[in-house]
């Protein structure tokens, strides 16, 4: 499946919240796997600084983007954001350019 739709999303947490919102992040990746129009949603941490949280994402459509956006699994970060993060959530969109190959 081609991805229609890639982001990567940047997340900045405060030094303090840094292991209760790696907690909140890592409890959205299996269930947002598990939705309809994920092709892959991988989650890391920036190498140089471990309060930089990062996903790269595909979808088969905006719309299924759209949809993950609004699913119950995201509301302890979306509810806590103020308390929780360094900073605003960043989403990136991406054009690929290469042929996708999936695993």
């Amino acid at each position: 499946m081609i991805p229609k739709c890639t982001i990567i999303g940047t997340v900045i947490a405060k030094p303090e919240k840094r292991e209760e919102l790696k907690d909140i992040l890592y409890a959205q990746v299996d269930p947002t796997r598990s939705e309809e129009g994920c092709i892959n949603y991988d989650f890391h941490s920036d190498a140089k600084d471990s309060c930089v949280f990062v996903f790269y994402e595909n979808w088969q459509t905006q719309e299924d983007l759209d949809e993950h956006l609004r699913k119950p699994h995201l509301k302890p970060l979306f509810e806590r954001q103020e308390e929780l993060l360094a900073r605003p959530v960043e989403i990136r969109y991406l054009n690929m350019i290469s042929d996708f190959v999936s695993q």
